[in-house]
């Protein structure tokens, strides 16, 4: 959930190619995705214009991928534009609530919160002070869906993943399970195992860990 910044080229045989500013990307990296698409990711120092120009050189492998991937996973499910929107408008009813509730909670203030269709990451806040949530959280448990808008909150205060941002992040996270357990919900078993497993690692910060985990067994759509 690095801060992040882009900008869409439209290839005639490709199609859309998302590129990206990062801040937590070292080098030019080049995704090929089936369902995603293709998205450029790059350091923030670097130009528009470079990574454009890798790009192209890379252009040819690029076609090669998406041409293996399409014979070997021809019966992929994409989803349609349809339950794009469906999952849109569940995302605007429940995400922008509960984000003002838990802004409420932990004392942090945004200015304003965006739902997107992004291919790579679930959220993503601005130095602004405005936060954009992908559609996908509502897909999630619930306990989830609150990491992800908690993590959004913390960048608010710390724009990096360093100690501090870890530091607030844990703190907000370890009050919200507890609220979770004394009141719960249809994830309650979700929500102990989480903490049990976060009771027993050895990680720095635990909650933050098992949670991030648990996140990557799902998909973007």
């Amino acid at each position: 959930m690095a801060k992040t910044a882009g900008k869409v080229l439209n290839d005639p045989q490709i199609g859309e190619v998302v590129f990206r500013k990062s801040t937590r990307c070292r080098s030019i990296g080049i995704r090929v995705h089936p369902v995603k698409g293709v998205s450029v990711t790059f350091p923030y120092i670097l130009p528009y214009a470079a990574a454009q120009a890798f790009f192209q050189l890379r252009r040819d492998w690029v076609l090669e991928t998406m041409a293996r991937q399409k014979a070997r996973l021809g019966n992929v499910h994409v989803a349609s534009a349809e339950e794009i929107e469906d999952l849109r408008r569940q995302a605007k009813s429940v995400l922008p609530p509960r984000l003002a509730e838990l802004a409420l909670r932990y004392g942090f203030v945004y200015n304003r919160v965006t739902i997107k269709h992004n291919a790579s990451n679930w959220g993503s806040c601005s130095s602004k002070g405005n936060i954009n949530l992908n559609l996908n959280i509502v897909r999630l448990p619930a306990v989830l869906q609150d990491y992800i808008l908690l993590h959004e909150l913390c960048h608010l205060r710390h724009q990096d993943h360093g100690q501090a941002f870890h530091l607030l992040l844990e703190h907000v996270l370890t009050d919200n399970i507890v609220k979770l357990m004394d009141d719960p919900g249809p994830d309650a078993d979700l929500v102990s195992e989480l903490a049990r497993k976060a009771a027993v690692s050895k990680a720095c910060y635990p909650l933050d860990h098992v949670m991030t985990r648990e996140i990557k067994k799902y998909q973007l759509v």
